[in-house]
């Protein structure tokens, strides 16, 4: 079968006056136009390529890399604005629609949105919409507390900057957690922060590889983030106090506090550990 927005490896099957016919070994066949055929082949080769609609609603297929394919996130520029909707860049000959009905703001042409490409059911057509929370779910989600995440910044709120978490959840990167500039469409490594009760991800930009964080370390993470961020321990503290919260040595406990320091996890304050 041939897939449309994505790429398909094609059997060559003939060469005719406007291009090459590729097939799937079953019954699909597509057209690759000159333009896109290589200076060498032979009948039977197998080539990979991109399929989409041409400007007469008939597939084609190309050999160019679009900016972003069938279930995927990108940052795409307008071109130009009709009385249908928007139409967008994404590297290709004819340009990726955009409906008023999925343009979250009105788009204008020369601007740029983070968009969400789908085949749309009902014209058969791959579609932009830059609604993509409506693309993002998290009911059950796939990832847990301190697992390394692919982000894509989606657009800013009052508490910080939402962040879309391996393409398939939304997540918040609070302001206190953003140290460097960020702008929407960005694609960044992150870590789960924390996941709430009601499955909204908090995440943070700083700790890439909690996993590898020594043993000691994660428990105090942990022990801070079930404490409301604090501990009332630092290395001045009574062993036995640090035994008796903690249960490990003083000594374990300041090489844990020092690496989660270096780290910019915590600060350490007169009156304890503070989670930053």
């Amino acid at each position: 079968m041939i897939y449309l927005g994505e790429y398909n490896t094609l059997e060559i099957l003939r060469d005719t006056e406007p291009g090459l016919f590729l097939g799937d070994g079953e019954d699909g066949e597509v057209l690759l136009p000159n333009r896109y055929v290589p200076k060498t082949f032979e009948i039977g080769d197998e080539i990979e390529v991109f399929v989409y609609l041409d400007n007469e609603e008939r597939p084609v297929a190309t050999t160019d890399k679009p900016y972003i394919k069938k279930g995927d996130f990108a940052l795409l520029r307008c071109n130009q604005v009709t009385e249908y909707g928007a139409f967008l860049d994404w590297g290709l000959v004819k340009e990726l629609f955009c409906p008023f009905r999925e343009q979250a703001f009105n788009m204008k042409a020369g601007g740029w949105y983070l968009v969400y490409c789908y085949l749309d059911e009902e014209s058969e057509r791959l579609v932009a919409s830059s609604k993509t929370n409506h693309f993002l779910d998290n009911k059950e989600l796939t990832v847990a507390q301190f697992d390394e995440v692919d982000l894509i910044v989606s657009h800013p709120s009052d508490l910080g900057m939402n962040v879309i978490v391996n393409k398939t959840h939304l997540g918040l990167v609070f302001n206190d957690d953003i140290y460097k500039d960020i702008s929407v469409g960005d694609r960044l490594k992150g870590i789960v922060k924390k996941v709430r009760p009601d499955n909204k991800l908090d995440i943070s930009l700083n700790q890439i590889g909690y996993r590898n964080i020594e043993p000691n370390a994660e428990h105090i993470l942990n022990e801070l983030h079930d404490n409301g961020g604090f501990i009332p321990l630092h290395d001045k503290s009574n062993p036995e106090d640090i035994k008796r919260q903690l249960q490990m040595s003083k000594k374990s406990f300041k090489k844990a506090i020092g690496t989660l320091y270096k780290e910019r996890q915590i600060e350490i304050k007169d009156d304890g550990i503070h989670l930053k």
